[in-house]
């Protein structure tokens, strides 16, 4: 075998084994937004098929949220169901509502760090406009939500009670 076959050959196996030992880099989480755009997706459309993004199991929720913000939407449903009661996040936090119909959505993006992100979305719920900011922190390779700033508070200080 020549010297520059043997040099391609070995290229070609050490391509290969570092990417296959590479995590895989899922396209929903490749940026804030493309996340964000793999929420917001299922609201826009016809209003009985724009289902939303349901927030019903720990597993969804720490899909979307940083662990701290996941554990108080969790501790907020379980304490809610113990009473027999609606939890204190009574409406969906992606579009600060419990009924929608999204038209005219923006979605604009500003990196502050290599890991945080900030998001501005804009929209119209029933042609009335809605704007939300985003706080967004990729943790490994998922990006994910630390706070939801709506027009009357934020996510987190609805949940923790300030």
């Amino acid at each position: 075998m020549s010297t520059a076959r043997r040099t391609v050959l070995l290229g070609a196996i050490f391509l290969f084994t570092s990417l296959a030992g590479a995590p895989p880099l899922r396209a929903a989480e490749a940026s804030p937004e493309a996340f964000l755009k793999s929420i917001y997706d299922h609201y826009i459309g016809d209003a009985k098929k724009a289902l939303g993004v349901p927030l019903d199991s720990d597993r969804k929720i720490r899909r979307y949220f940083t662990p701290a913000l996941a554990a108080l939407i969790i501790k907020d449903q379980r304490e809610a169901a113990k009473r027999k009661e609606p939890p204190t996040l009574d409406g969906d936090p992606f579009v600060d509502a419990q009924e929608w119909e999204i038209a005219a959505l923006d979605i604009a993006v500003s990196r502050a760090a290599a890991d945080k992100a900030l998001a501005t979305v804009n929209f119209r719920n029933f042609d009335k406009p809605v704007t939300l900011r985003l706080e967004l922190i990729q943790l490994k390779d998922a990006w994910k939500i630390g706070d939801i700033q709506w027009n009357d508070g934020t996510l987190r200080a609805l949940l923790s009670g300030r």
